[in-house]
């Protein structure tokens, strides 16, 4: 290979790679709203979904764009999981465009007659456009003129490639496959591009410098090799990211096998074809297509499996509480063992709700949204307690168990009550923050400090029959020091130290961490009353 031959290969391969980069992107900004449109439009069906990505990724010939723009709309909550993998699929599919287009104009024409002009006239459009949609449809235009003069150096380099490296002479057999399969998975990875290894696929193809199949197992490598970049993208990100990437990767290496074995059974039928009689490059743009088409179907059915696998993946903290951990349907025959799950749920409940209420309290900046999505994870933790209860009334219970249902339906509504009102907490914080008066500030923080002091003595051990019994005292001296505090506000709001803006919206942000601790302490003294009393003696006993 002359230094030369090398230099057309790899300007060649920069240009493509511009003219791609030129050209996504101007189209992703002409698109605009179009994007988010066709994706909202995206949340009909599933079919809906896989046609939307192919049509989105066809246009602005980007399926990282595709899945970045899936995986906002999943988190905003505007798709499901299940909508965004079909998005993924359809997107596997719109890539294969890039090869249709090679396949019909970029060896068919001379590439100067209109890449020239349209790199001209893109130009005139970019500068002329200022920064609306005609700028980038230049800019779109410019990178698809670049993108097949990119090409034409590459298809210039590869037909002096096939006298220099006999790459046809590695033959088609399962190894030379699985050569070719790896090779395009370390290219794709390496350039972070698919359509520039599928580019050099056709290109081989049609320098006739590697057999059509071996073109085909670099095809089906660059279709795998894509998921690198999912891979890449998902380190450090959320878990709905993490879902979506491996639902891509899934995705892939099943189409990935799928297109190895139609080679394999296909292999020599390919291989006998006459270059003359038959396009090559069409039928290998054709076989791109056909193969991620086929994973499409093979998967359809199973999705549903997948998300439902995928989605007990990747958790965090918030989606890990907010699944029960001892409330098993299995355990429904045996009462008095459900009751017992039941407890040790509530006790988890209050462990995460008194973890909520000092978080809250102690205004953490930042702390909102993350206190909104701990109340979320408990609440539908909070429904599946109250969904078991319902389910173990079915029973035949016994009056004693009975009687405990419907306290412990009390004590998760205390509960749902202390995180909601935590969760709310936040929006008092610039209230706390420009207190100026010392005196005020001082008895503010001692009022928190003896709601955490509460909070701490309520929190519920499942190891106690007695539980709340010795907060109720604590409870009286909290309430003692809310009302001096009240009365000491009051007074200074009448003496005009607080405004009665300030003075209304400083009472109300104390009255919910008033009404927390409240919440707190009932759920802590009627606890030990959702415990069958044959139980509670038997707890006292050790105790």
């Amino acid at each position: 290979m002359t230094l030369e031959m090398l230099g057309q290969l790899f300007g060649g391969l920069g240009l493509f790679l511009l003219g791609m980069q030129l050209l996504t992107n101007g189209l992703k900004q002409a698109a605009g709203r179009s994007l988010k449109a066709t994706l909202e439009h995206a949340t009909g069906s599933r079919l809906k979904g896989v046609i939307s990505g192919t049509l989105i990724t066809a246009l602005v010939q980007s399926s990282s764009a595709v899945t970045v723009a899936t995986l906002g709309f999943v988190n905003a909550g505007l798709l499901s999981l299940t909508q965004s993998v079909s998005i993924i699929y359809g997107s596997n599919i719109g890539t294969t465009m890039v090869g249709w287009l090679v396949a019909l104009i970029g060896f068919k024409f001379k590439i100067s007659a209109f890449a020239l002009p349209l790199i001209g006239a893109g130009m005139v459009l970019q500068i002329s456009g200022g920064n609306n949609k005609r700028a980038h449809i230049g800019s779109a235009l410019a990178g698809f003129g670049i993108f097949f003069i990119g090409l034409d150096f590459l298809r210039a380099g590869f037909d002096d490639l096939g006298s220099t490296i006999p790459l046809a002479e590695l033959g088609t057999g399962p190894l030379a496959l699985a050569l070719f399969v790896m090779a395009g998975i370390l290219l794709t990875f390496l350039m972070q591009a698919s359509a520039a290894v599928i580019a050099i696929a056709l290109s081989l193809v049609h320098a006739e410098t590697i057999h059509l199949t071996a073109a085909a197992a670099l095809v089906i490598g660059a279709n795998v090799g894509t998921t690198t970049t999912a891979l890449l993208a998902s380190i450090g990100a959320t878990p709905n990211a993490k879902r979506i990437s491996a639902a891509h990767v899934l995705f892939n290496l099943l189409t990935g096998l799928v297109g190895l074995v139609l080679l394999i059974l296909l292999g020599g039928l390919l291989d006998r074809l006459d270059p003359t009689a038959f396009d090559l490059v069409f039928l290998l743009a054709l076989f791109h297509t056909l193969f991620n088409i086929a994973g499409v179907i093979l998967m359809w059915p199973l999705t549903d499996r997948m998300v439902r696998f995928l989605q007990k993946r990747f958790l965090t903290l918030e989606e890990s509480e907010a699944k029960p951990r001892y409330l098993d349907n299995n355990i429904l025959m045996t009462p008095s063992l459900a009751v017992e799950a039941i407890n040790m749920e509530l006790a988890r409940v209050s462990r995460i709700c008194s973890r909520m209420s000092r978080e809250a309290i102690s205004a953490e900046q930042g702390a909102g949204s993350r206190l909104q999505q701990q109340y979320e994870s408990l609440n539908q933790l909070s429904n599946r307690i109250v969904e078991f209860n319902q389910e173990l009334a079915r029973q035949n219970l016994s009056v004693e168990i009975s009687e405990t249902l419907p306290v412990s339906l009390r004590v998760t509504r205390y509960f749902n009550e202390m995180a909601r009102l935590a969760a709310r907490l936040p929006e008092y914080y610039p209230v706390f923050e420009q207190l100026q008066d010392s005196g005020i500030r001082s008895s503010v923080h001692d009022f928190q400090q003896a709601v955490i002091h509460l909070l701490d003595a309520c929190e519920i051990r499942a190891d106690s029959a007695t539980q709340g019994y010795e907060t109720h005292q604590m409870k009286r001296e909290m309430e003692r020091e809310y009302q001096h505090l009240k009365s000491g506000l009051l007074n200074r709001t009448i003496s005009s130290q607080l405004t009665p803006a300030e003075s209304v919206t400083l009472l109300d942000a104390l009255s919910h961490v008033h009404r927390l601790a409240e919440q707190a302490e009932k759920a802590s003294r009627y606890w030990s009353s959702t415990t069958p009393v044959q139980q509670r003696a038997s707890l006292l006993e050790h105790e």
